[in-house]
């Protein structure tokens, strides 16, 4: 509680594409948080990409120098971290939060930046765009054909204080670029034929605009009383199942984090490992991709849970019931088996949840980017 009180408030605006008018925004907002309401602000980093609109907007704001960092015989330059922390502004600005930072730099990511800030009291204010989020990978490549390189996990979001949707029609954004106000002149026809079409455009402001009403939603509910939230709650937490040699359990975990995420309800991941799974059985590249998976788990905010059992059907439907899941998501079984193994009475796990189960709704994922 005494560091939750400590730490500084987080804002993120939120846009579905580059062009919308984010960084604009947060740079208005910050002029009127030093002029009117009188705080120390000041820039921690800012991306103008060259648009003349955005630097204007800069005015005289302080901007804390940036740190610069030798890779491969290539200046590049980074948001100093311990700068900003010995200057300690109220208020920073931090542009694009799902920027990698440069090999050498203490934190891998932007947003890992943002919390040592947040942690240290300073209150910051970012911006991202909705393809970003971790969760959306599979959804934003099967519509838009674009495989985002760059991603954040979901709880980034889903912690903030307020997210706060810029949005301008697609009509708007695509005359913006085409003005000159979005990219220099050579890159324009390029980008209005390539990723900036209109079909990809209209994908990506629904998925901001669905991200924003499941934060408003999710923030109502922090603040209604808990006993009532306990009275009118339905067993409808969301289970993950997750197997050491699941071919696509990356999109599993991304599939039941929008899930969760349209339900408003906590969900979790869960691996039962078999005494046929343990690590002296297991191969080096099957531990490794188990780490992973539970460790992207984590990332697109589940709580991981790991038990030791041969039942594997019994422990899913135990867990199931003492943590009031209504949604059990499971991926199809890759193993089948030959009608001789039927008539001895081998079967899948799926085909064993599926009989044993009473209570809950099985979701199985053919396709986890849907």
């Amino acid at each position: 509680m005494i560091r939750s009180a400590r730490r500084g408030r987080h804002k993120i605006y939120l846009g579905y594409c580059a062009g919308v008018g984010k960084t604009i925004q947060m740079l208005k907002e910050a002029l009127r948080l030093r002029d009117v309401e009188k705080l120390d602000v000041a820039i921690g980093l800012l991306e103008t990409h060259g648009r003349t609109e955005t630097a204007a907007c800069k005015e005289d704001l302080e901007e804390i120098p940036r740190r610069k960092i030798i890779y491969r015989n290539m200046e590049i330059t980074e948001m100093d971290v311990p700068a900003i922390l010995k200057r300690h502004p109220q208020v920073v600005l931090v542009d694009e939060l799902a920027h990698t930072n440069a090999p050498g730099s203490k934190n891998p990511k932007r947003y890992q930046d943002v919390e040592e800030l947040l942690e240290a009291g300073i209150h910051v204010i970012s911006t991202l765009n909705i393809q970003h989020l971790e969760s959306l990978y599979e959804i934003v490549e099967k519509n838009t054909g674009i495989r985002v390189k760059e991603r954040i996990p979901d709880w980034v979001v889903t912690r903030a204080d307020e997210v706060v949707n810029v949005d301008v029609s697609t009509t708007d954004l695509r005359e913006r670029i085409r003005s000159g106000r979005v990219y220099p002149r050579e890159r324009i026809d390029a980008a209005l034929e390539n990723f900036f079409q209109d079909d990809n455009l209209q994908q990506l402001r629904e998925l901001s605009l669905r991200e924003l009403a499941a934060q408003l939603d999710l923030k109502f509910r922090e603040k209604r009383d808990p006993e009532e939230l306990e009275e009118s709650a339905n067993p409808d937490q969301v289970l993950v199942c997750l197997s050491s040699r699941s071919p696509n359990a990356d999109a599993l975990l991304r599939y039941g984090s929008r899930l969760a995420g349209r339900l408003n309800r906590n969900w979790y991941a869960l691996y039962v490992q078999t005494s046929k799974e343990n690590a002296t059985r297991l191969d080096a590249e099957t531990q490794r991709r188990l780490s992973n998976t539970l460790e992207l788990a984590r990332q697109v905010g589940a709580t991981v849970f790991t038990f030791k059992s041969d039942d594997i059907v019994g422990t899913i439907l135990q867990f199931a019931r003492e943590h009031r899941v209504g949604h059990i998501v499971i991926g199809p079984s890759a193993r089948r088996f030959s009608w001789l193994d039927r008539l001895r009475g081998r079967s899948t796990l799926l085909e064993q949840l599926t009989l044993a189960n009473h209570d809950f709704k099985i979701v199985v994922t053919e396709n986890a980017g849907s």
